[in-house]
Formats: C-alpha cells, structure tokens, sequence
C-alpha cells in the first residue's frame, strides 16, 4: 500500500504513481513503479498529462519562514492493479486493514513540514552540531514524533529519495498572528504526540518495558517578535509504572497495578531518558489522593522516592478535592507552590541578534489518570506564566502590564489551549476534551458541565464499544502488528464467546416483556404484578452476569499480543 510520503500534489497513471514536492519551485518528482515497486527520481516533465492529479494537504502557517502543513485527505493505494488474487477470505480481511489504516488517517491533526524539523523543540535544534544539519529531516527527526516512520520504511536505505521521506507528527499545531500594545507577535503552540506505547485511553496506561509512557506528549509554546524568539516546553504522559484499567462495561474500571512486573526497572528507564533529553524534571501527579486513584499516587511518590535522585522533584496536588464546589481559582496554590521552580527551569530565548540568552533547563511533567483534562487546564496556566516573562523581556508588553489584562490576546490564548486539550483528547479517548469552559473562560459553567457529563456518556460507549478496533488501527498503522501476507488464520477471525450475544437478547426480551407486562395489565393485579416480577427477575440477573464478566462483552484488541498490553 502506498502510503506514508506526504506531499503537495500526487499523479496517478495505471503504471505509476508521480509524487510531487510541497517545496516551491521543486521539479523533482518520485516515480514509484506499481508493478515492480520500483522507486525512482525523475522530472516534472516526465509526468503523462494523462495522469490523475490531487492535491492533498493544507498550509497551516509559517515557523520561522518554513511552510506547516496540515494532511487533510488521504488516499490509501494499492500498488497493485487489481486485487482478483486475494482469495475470498483475504478479500475480506484486506477491507478489514483498509478501514483500520483509514480509522486511525482520520484522526484529525497529522502535520509535516519540508524544510524544516517539527520533531524537535527549538531548543534542541539551537544545540546541535553541523553533522546534524547535514542531514536529512527523515535521519534527523526524533523518532518518538515521527508517526509514519513504519510507513517511510523501505525509503531509508536509498538516501537520494530521502527528499520524499517527510517525518509527519500526529498532535496540534496553532500559528497565531497577535498584537499587543500595537507591536504584533507570532504565537504558536505545538504538541507532538509520542507513537511509542500510542494507543486509546483504557487499554494503553503505564509504561511499557522499555519506559515508554502511554499518551506522553511534548508541548511546546513558541513566541517570535522582531528576529527575538522564544519557547517554553512541557510534558505530559501515564504514571510511568506498570498498571491497567481495562474497560468492564463499569463507568470507572478499577486501575490495576502490576504484582509480576519490576516497576523501578521501567520506571528508571523512562526518568533517566526524560533527565537526558529535558533536564530537571518536576512531576505534578493532579490524580485523587482518594478512593481507585489513590493506590496510584501514592506508588507514584514511593517510587520517586526509591529513585533516589535529585534531579526529579514530585508534587502531588488533588485536582478534584482542591478545585470542588467550582472553586477554580485554588488552582493559583499549586501556580505559586512552582513558581520557583519554574523560575529556576527557566524558558529558552534567542534575542534579535541571534544570541542564546536564555535555556530551559527542566521541564513540568503533569499527569492525571487519562493526561488530558486536568493536565491541559494546568499546563495552560503554567504556559502564561512562562508567556508573561517572555513578553516582558521582547518589550511587547510594558512594566506592570499583564497578559490577563489584554482581553483580544488572553481570547485566542484561551481558545487555542482549549482546542489543544480537545484535540489531544479525541486523539486518546475519542471525544473532546473535558473542563475546556474554564481553559476557554477563566471559569467553570453549568453549562460547561453539562457538556462534560455528554462528552463522558461519549466516551463510556467509545471506550467499552469501539476502542479495541481503535488500538488494533493504531497498531497496524504504527508497524507493531505485520500482516502474514499467507492464507492463514489472523486474530482477526477470533469468534465471540456464544454469551457475547446470546446474553444481551436474553437482558432485552425481558426487560421488554416486564414492560409490555406494565403497560397491558392482566385479569387481576397479583397477575400482572407476578409477571413484572419475572420478566424483572430474568432481566436483572442477566444484567448482573453481564456485569459480572464485563470483560467478555467490551470490544477488545485482537491484533496486540497479551506482553505488549500489560
């Protein structure tokens, strides 16, 4: 299947594909031969008139003077002419894979850039050596942002089509002219998605045991002004130990932590590379310090603790119990408990000259149960902290005045975050965002509650529903499941337990006949009342087995080995 090389325009004939460059004034186009696979470069020229041409990507802005684009439609194309020689079984299982490819395209917020890396923060790309800009986006690029890198695979080995091998992020990106005390900025919030452990909300959490942690995202707030520019990083990811809470059709399954795997070893993995890569690491766990959630926080802090190093600092702060009864604004205790902190990480700053006068040197790494909602509300906070300082340095904004006071900037800030959280969220649990009403307003609304308690009835039936099929999209896109191209069996084919639907029926028929019983009463009310009480009896004890073994009922991965899941 052809797929993974994004670019402006591609040209289809019935015996190759012509794939043109984003790049203006590129005239090198590759020639990908559909019979033989065979990948060349060749000339614009070259291309057949005849050809079928579509364009498949949009301009989002300009970082640094570099085009962002945004993968907005996807063709998934057979190399081969006809699929008459896939036998009736594999035909099937082929639509199967297409669709799964297409769930997981679908997913808004995949972006690429041609001449420029989005994989690596602007800190990281100030500090390298001339070796590294040499090289190609495709070698250079980091390998957790870089989505398609299963997809680009077969380009590694010829460095000449490595022009047409674009790293492609899956996350946020927002570009925002501003103006302020009438000197315009550019603001710019990117968060890059990790495709390491990638996967849906209830069956990706932890770690796994190469530290990489579920959902871990990188954001990056970007501020540009006359030459100066300016960028504040934070990271957010699953407490990076080994536990589970698979979905057992109950609103809150119970988080499970792991009694067979060596929690340090992982959890050592994953700081010592964050220490590597970002410093200073301060870890805000925002989870309950009551209840399922509480067994979490506190192996957490006792495994910070036995890490023994000074390089990691842990707060625990209960979002819930802090911020109940709409009292948003406690959210300034945990703000000015890091202050300091955030102080002594600094931020990073070129000033117009071109000189480095500021580095971050460590980094904020917030987590709650799913990293999304309480995350997003308090990374915002942290982020216009970082924001009010950087400002003040540029001269865009003048001693004593703050961001919160400039309602045309604090607007499109607010929005921006909001939409970051919610794009983060339909990427993880499937619906948007929860809590955004605050991130958007500055305060809580009863309206804003209604829209969470939808956005979590959504997400109940999504995560117990349709989420295995999601992480199985997800792992046959990512190259961690690889289709045995033989006739044989595939995880696909596993039939459901014969209680998968015998059960459910039973559950309905009776609940249906204890109401046909209600409504169209019989002889007598013992009668009627004798019947209610059956069909009841037969519908509630069906639903209690159902119940009972959740686990049966939900929509489960099939392509994902039992190792990799735990």
């Amino acid at each position: 299947v052809a797929v993974g090389i994004y670019q402006d325009s591609r040209h289809t004939t019935p015996e190759k594909f012509f794939i043109e460059a984003c790049d203006e004034g590129a005239d090198a186009v590759l020639a990908i031969d559909r019979v033989s696979n065979e990948m060349t470069l060749t000339g614009k020229k070259d291309v057949p008139p005849s050809a079928v041409t579509k364009p498949i990507s949009w301009n989002v802005g300009s970082l640094l003077g570099h085009a962002v684009w945004k993968a907005v439609d996807f063709d998934v194309v057979s190399y081969k002419k006809t699929v008459l020689h896939l036998s009736e079984i594999q035909s099937q299982e082929n639509k199967t894979f297409l669709s799964m490819i297409n769930n997981v395209l679908t997913t808004d917020g995949f972006y690429f850039c041609t001449d420029f890396d989005l994989t690596h923060t602007l800190q990281r790309l100030a500090n390298t050596s001339p070796d590294f800009q040499e090289m190609s986006l495709f070698e250079r690029a980091d390998q957790r942002f870089v989505w398609n890198g299963n997809l680009l695979r077969e380009l590694a080995g010829q460095p000449e089509l490595h022009k047409f091998a674009i790293p492609v992020v899956h996350g946020f990106i927002v570009m925002k002219p501003c103006r302020i005390n009438g000197k315009i900025f550019e603001w710019i919030l990117i968060s890059r998605r990790s495709c390491f452990r990638a996967g849906v909300r209830y069956y990706v959490r932890g770690i796994d045991s190469e530290g990489h942690a579920a959902n871990f995202v990188e954001t990056e707030q970007i501020v540009l002004y006359e030459g100066a520019k300016a960028s504040f990083v934070q990271t957010r990811g699953s407490m990076p130990f080994y536990w589970s809470q698979r979905p057992n059709l109950k609103y809150k399954p119970k988080p499970i932590i792991s009694k067979t795997m060596s929690h340090l070893d992982g959890f050592q993995r994953h700081f010592d590379s964050q220490l590597l890569i970002y410093g200073k690491q301060t870890i805000l766990n925002l989870v309950n310090q009551k209840g399922s959630e509480k067994p979490l926080e506190q192996a957490f802090a006792k495994m910070v603790t036995g890490m023994n190093n000074g390089m990691l600092n842990y707060i625990a702060f209960d979002f819930h119990k802090e911020c109940s009864h709409m009292r948003w604004d406690r959210l300034q205790i945990l703000v000015d408990t890091v202050a300091e902190t955030q102080d002594e990480y600094n931020y990073f700053m070129v000033n117009s000259e071109g000189k480095t006068v500021a580095q971050q040197r460590g980094v904020f790494r917030s987590n709650c149960m799913d990293c999304l909602d309480r995350t997003n509300v308090i990374q915002s906070l942290l982020a216009r902290r970082s924001l009010q300082s950087q400002l003040q340095r540029m001269g865009v904004l003048n001693v004593g005045q703050r961001i919160e006071e400039q309602a045309e900037f604090e607007k499109i800030y607010k929005n921006a975050w909001a939409d970051n959280a919610n794009a983060c969220a339909v990427q993880y649990a499937g619906t948007g965002a929860l809590k955004t009403d605050f991130t958007r307003t500055g305060k809580r609304t009863r309206w804003g509650l209604l829209m969470d308690g939808w956005n979590s009835m959504i997400r109940y039936y999504k995560n117990n529903f349709s989420d295995g099929v999601r992480q199985d999209s997800i792992d046959l896109f990512l190259g961690n499941f690889a289709v045995d191209e033989s006739d044989g069996p595939t995880p696909l084919r596993v039939q459901k337990d014969w209680k998968f639907l015998t059960l459910p029926i039973i559950m309905l028929v009776a609940f249906s006949m204890c109401i046909v019983c209600l409504l169209m009463a019989g002889d007598t009310w013992t009668e009627t009342l004798a019947y209610v009480m059956f069909w009841g009896a037969a519908s509630a004890i069906t639903a209690t087995i159902i119940l009972f073994n959740g686990q049966d009922f939900v929509d489960a991965p099939k392509l994902v080995h039992k190792e990799k899941m735990d």
